[in-house]
């Protein structure tokens, strides 16, 4: 059966919600958060017993990766919250906020580590003592199983991934503890430990430019990476009765969800589960569930080029 679209255009909305990897991650975080604290107890004692700045300040490094777990697990949540009031589409974006965040966190543990690194070069010290090394491979286990909680959801969730690079950063900065005290052992080169740090820095950089660039693109409503808006052109154009369309727009509504509103010029007559069908393959083909999709008759965009 066919009908036309009104003088007022047909204005179709796709309210289809996907599933949260953030909420899905609520014990990995509790998980994570709980073993990080008991670590940076472990780091503080011991650092107070072998009498080590560098396990002290090691400490209030990874207190600080605690609070970007505590803010990317609370983004995760805030989420969830239902729409209401000023925010229409509920707080989902602060994902993408606290991405950069985390971010912006990694960005001054680079500087940090750098600055020590450097002073390192300038005026070598023997790495401290075994128990130093030790604890550090304790830090090794422990953040790097915290990674791999977080690694799977990682490559589908910015807010994930700035938990999984923080923990991933923790476990390569306590392997380079280790690996600069054991080469530093058997040769005794004190400018080992400083080049480990800069290496380790160059690694951090590389993934958190891409977790900023990424997040920043999706809170200037960029359209997501995983969405080639080409391919999405070419296949509204390919939808029988679909003569061009006008004001597409894709972007972010949480580093999870996205959305698309488009104007189409179509025929004077269109089944009436063309918008339905339609939103349903924008989302399984290109993961986008909310969709504001308005239908214009070729007759009427005739009409008003003369003016409406």
């Amino acid at each position: 059966m066919k009908k036309s679209p009104d003088k007022n255009h047909s204005h179709s909305h796709g309210h289809l919600h996907e599933h949260n990897t953030s909420v899905a991650y609520a014990k990995h975080f509790a998980l994570a958060i709980g073993l990080n604290i008991v670590f940076v107890v472990v780091e503080v004692a011991y650092g107070l017993i072998a009498n080590s700045s560098a396990l002290l300040a090691d400490a209030g490094h990874n207190a600080s990766d605690v609070l970007g777990l505590v803010f990317a697990w609370s983004a995760a949540w805030m989420a969830t919250l239902r729409p209401r009031g000023r925010y229409t589409y509920g707080l989902r974006k602060t994902t993408i906020l606290v991405s950069i965040l985390n971010a912006l966190l990694l960005f001054g543990a680079v500087a940090i580590i750098a600055w020590d690194a450097i002073e390192k070069l300038q005026n070598p010290q023997p790495v401290a003592g075994t128990q130093v090394v030790i604890v550090a491979g304790v830090g090794i286990i422990i953040n790097g199983l915290t990674a791999l909680l977080f690694y799977k959801g990682q490559k589908t969730d910015l807010n994930i991934k700035g938990a999984f690079l923080h923990m991933a950063a923790d476990a390569g900065v306590s392997l380079g503890v280790v690996v600069a005290g054991i080469l530093i052992h058997l040769t005794g080169k004190l400018w080992i430990d400083p080049v480990v740090s800069f290496v380790i820095i160059l690694v951090i950089l590389w993934g958190t430019w891409r977790l900023f660039k990424e997040s920043l693109n999706l809170a200037l409503d960029a359209v997501p990476s995983h969405i080639d808006l080409e391919q999405v052109k070419a296949f509204l154009m390919e939808q029988k009765g679909v003569t061009g369309f006008h004001d597409l727009h894709v972007w972010a509504i949480s580093t999870t969800q996205a959305a698309l509103t488009v104007h189409l010029v179509v025929q004077d007559g269109f089944d009436s589960t063309f918008v339905i069908n339609l939103q349903k393959e924008l989302r399984s083909r290109f993961g986008i569930g909310h969709t504001t999709i308005q239908m214009e008759s070729k007759s009427l965009e005739a009409n008003c080029s003369t003016g409406c």
